[in-house]
């Protein structure tokens, strides 16, 4: 009987081994996996600057203003740039003309008949995978202006604020945009969908996201 219970004993400890060693490799796997995923991100988010607008509360007349204030930012954004700007340099010009683009938000305010402040600020915060006409981006950490009407308690409005990708004033369409050079041929595939495994990335990339929000808050 001694000798069953210790045969015993034995296949249950190399079953725990197999069962630890499965274990071991599928988080290696996901680390391997999780860092590629987010070296592929972060290389895309380097060459990119997202809008965020966000309204002031989710009545019709407050979203409706959110989107004046868009196409007013966008256009007074699309000034600032200079010619063959990279992504630093862009960075530079609307770091130094944050109270520009917020009083352009707010004269659309005003012209709309109300009176809300707006203010305007470059942040690094972290977006779901948000898909616009033509084109998506991946969840992760990316560089955004954000502009913020009032209270801030409204639903968002996301898009890019460089290169310009955004669908609204002082837009180009996302293709000639991918024509010009800004990204790289296998980014362009990924944001226009052409990649055959951007969905799996994409979810993976927000699921990642969500994991490291849930270890770091």
């Amino acid at each position: 009987m001694g000798g069953r219970s210790a045969l015993g004993g034995l296949i249950m400890d190399r079953r725990l081994k197999h069962w630890e060693m499965a274990l071991i490799l599928g988080v290696l796997a996901a680390a391997i996996l999780g860092s590629w995923l987010g070296w592929e991100q972060q290389a895309l988010a380097e060459r990119v600057i997202r809008l965020h607008v966000i309204a002031n509360s989710d009545s019709q007349e407050d979203q409706e203003l959110k989107l004046a204030v868009r196409d007013r930012v966008l256009a007074q954004v699309q000034e600032l740039y200079p010619e063959g700007a990279g992504l630093e340099e862009v960075k530079e010009a609307l770091e130094g003309h944050l109270n520009l683009l917020a009083a352009a938000g707010r004269q659309a305010v005003e012209e709309a008949g109300r009176d809300q402040p707006v203010t305007a600020q470059l942040t690094d915060c972290w977006f779901p995978t948000k898909e616009y006409g033509g084109f998506a981006l991946p969840a992760g950490n990316y560089t955004a202006l954000r502009v913020t009407i009032g209270e801030g308690k409204g639903q968002n409005w996301w898009c890019v604020a460089f290169p310009p990708l955004c669908v609204g004033a002082a837009s180009e369409p996302a293709d000639q945009v991918m024509e010009a050079g800004w990204f790289t041929p296998d980014q362009s595939a990924l944001i226009l969908g052409e990649d055959e495994g951007y969905i799996l990335k994409f979810k993976a990339m927000e699921w990642l996201g969500q994991i490291q929000g849930f270890f770091q808050g």
